[in-house]
């Protein structure tokens, strides 16, 4: 049998050496032809009158150079009625990647959309325009965290093949890691699905090809050919647990940070159908949408644009510390609450002793003055002093997610939405807002002989943290309390009726967000991931049994799935907003069922769910 497609050899003769392997980005030529529309088409960020076209095309010819084509809205997918159309052309420069800003379009229709070059079509896709005046329904997609290396996207078949106005994307599009990092054996060693670069990828090139090879995924075109999408990146598509500054998974033999995320920012411009200035860099991505009369859709950068760098229990969380007079005489203990000069005293972290079955301090100041924690006798801990923890860093009012400008640009915007009558407002963003406790587990519900060994440790402090109730996730709203409190007060002045949504997490939350005085504020939805391992990776505790120790940690938690992967479908009406989980059945097996949760129901005016 005779086979279309061209192995990689024949590919590098018929393109061209000058072109390369690295400019196919995955992509496998069925047959020559004089262009090559390399990784589907793809729509975004809709107004009422325009939407962003999206494809990317290769030169023939295998040889690098400028190269054009034209481009094609109609009301049918003949294309025998034609709307609008023009022509564009792109370069090595945009890593041949092609986006245009098709005008002249009606509110609230859909369309289908392709381009032609040198006689090649390309996919034809399918998109819609943002409604005005009063609106019936709006029927948003939601998802985030898809990880290639951890299997199929399932979820985003399912969303391809669902009727919907819209897909928010809440960022984690792409993962930055080398192989073999955070991927599951199965789906590399049987599914086939190796990263590429093989490498962390640090360089312009490199986030150009992780680009690349997650669009060649079938089912990711799919939903680009099926609906507009509007994005916002979250950690991964620049570096694991990033701010502003620099990130979790960045260190100095990686480079210079700024370097690092010039490159991310104009890699994401190129690859994604986003709205972007003429310069490239994809910077700032807080922007807002106006869906009719029924809601303002209000994106957040949550993670780059304004934000401190995240707190870490690791290194953030002070032990339990005394003060001690040191003088020639000796070292004496002193009340925290005498006044002395800082020259007459030493702080020195106090270890417990473990020995006797409760926690006995261990004052001696020549015993404990040297000790490390390597060094700690056996049975010897030191302990958080959670109550410094939750008086000074995590309420200190400078620390801020958003930065003072995005935070007043919401506050305008949410000034903006009620003066004109918005019935809703949505706030697209990457982290958790809703205030979310760790949960106290006994040891027969943490199973930790079930717990994977280099987890284990882990599991335990953690037990130690949640009876000192500490929130989970500091890397979420809840380590930014002071900048949330912000955002609250314009919400309860501006906000009509607010509904938050969040990714972040890979799993399912819901939540009644309130004020520091318990008065509601408005909802929140973090949609499941698509594929990436959510807690049950990490915790043996039985789903069910989870969700409640969460309720209980967590006054505000509605509701949560922790082990499945999804997408959240988002209703709104001019009565109620609406919201129900899609959970597929498997990420490892092309065959999936779905099963949908049951749904979160929000009534106009009530600021919760019920």
């Amino acid at each position: 049998m005779i086979k279309a497609a061209l192995n990689r050899r024949q590919v590098l003769q018929r393109l061209g050496a000058s072109l390369g392997v690295l400019a196919l980005r995955g992509f496998e030529v069925q047959a020559a032809a004089p262009a090559h529309f390399t990784h589907g088409v793809a729509s975004g960020d809709p107004l009422s009158d325009r939407v962003i076209l999206w494809t990317r095309l290769l030169p023939g010819d295998g040889q690098h150079d400028n190269l054009s084509c034209t481009w094609q809205v109609a009301l049918d997918r003949d294309f025998d009625q034609l709307v609008s159309s023009g022509s564009v052309s792109t370069s090595p420069q945009r890593d041949y990647c092609i986006k245009v800003d098709a005008a002249g379009l009606a509110a609230n229709q859909q369309y289908f959309y392709r381009f032609i070059s040198s006689g090649v079509s390309s996919p034809v896709g399918m998109t819609r325009t943002l409604p005005v005046g009063d609106v019936s329904e709006v029927r948003l997609g939601v998802c985030s965290c898809s990880n290639y290396p951890q299997g199929y996207f399932n979820v985003y078949r399912h969303m391809a093949n669902t009727d919907l106005d819209l897909v928010l994307h809440l960022g984690d599009y792409i993962y930055e890691y080398a192989e073999d990092v955070y991927v599951n054996p199965v789906a590399i060693g049987d599914l086939g699905r190796q990263v590429e670069p093989r490498n962390e990828i640090l360089s312009i090139e490199d986030y150009r090809m992780r680009y690349g090879l997650y669009r060649t995924d079938r089912d990711l075109q799919a939903v680009h050919a099926r609906h507009p999408f509007i994005c916002v990146w979250d950690d991964h598509e620049l570096a694991n647990d990033c701010w502003q500054n620099g990130a979790q998974n960045h260190n100095d033999g990686e480079g210079d940070f700024k370097a690092r995320l010039r490159s991310a920012r104009q890699a994401y411009h190129e690859w994604m159908p986003i709205r972007t200035s003429s310069e490239g860099d994809q910077t700032p991505i807080y922007r807002s949408f106006k869906l009719g009369n029924l809601a303002d859709l209000i994106m957040l950068d949550t993670r780059i644009h304004g934000r401190n760098r995240p707190l870490n229990y690791a290194t953030d969380l002070p032990m339990q510390s005394a003060l001690f007079k040191v003088s020639e005489s000796g070292a004496s203990l002193i009340d925290e609450r005498t006044q002395l000069s800082a020259t007459d005293l030493v702080r020195v972290k106090v270890p417990f002793d473990f020995a006797s079955g409760r926690a006995v301090a261990i004052t001696d100041y020549q015993r404990i003055k040297d000790l490390t924690p390597e060094t700690l006798p056996e049975g010897w801990y030191y302990l958080p002093d959670a109550e410094t923890f939750k008086d000074k860093a995590l309420i200190d009012p400078n620390r801020t997610i958003l930065g003072a400008d995005q935070e007043q640009w919401l506050d305008a915007q949410l000034r903006s939405s009620k003066q004109r009558g918005a019935a809703w407002q949505i706030l697209g963003q990457q982290v958790l807002m809703g205030k979310l406790g760790m949960p106290v587990l006994t040891d027969e519900e943490l199973n930790l002989e079930e717990t994977k060994p280099e987890y284990r440790p882990v599991m335990q402090m953690m037990q130690t943290l949640a009876k000192e109730a500490l929130p989970l996730n500091l890397d979420a709203w809840d380590g930014y309390a002071a900048c949330r409190d912000n955002v609250f007060e314009s919400l309860m002045q501006h906000g009509v009726n607010p509904v938050v949504l969040a990714g972040d997490t890979h799993n399912a939350w819901a939540f009644n967000l309130a004020d520091s005085q318990g008065q509601a504020v408005g909802v929140e939805i973090g949609t499941p991931g698509v594929n990436s391992p959510g807690m049950e990776t990490y915790l043996a505790t039985e789903p069910d049994v989870l969700a409640r120790a969460m309720k209980v940690a967590s006054p505000e938690l509605f509701a949560v799935d922790t082990a499945r992967r999804g997408w959240s479908e988002l209703v709104l009406t001019p009565q109620a907003a609406t919201n129900q989980w899609h959970f597929v059945s498997t990420v490892l097996d092309r065959k999936f069922s779905v099963v949908s949760g049951d749904k979160q129901r929000c009534n106009l005016g009530d600021k919760r769910f019920s």
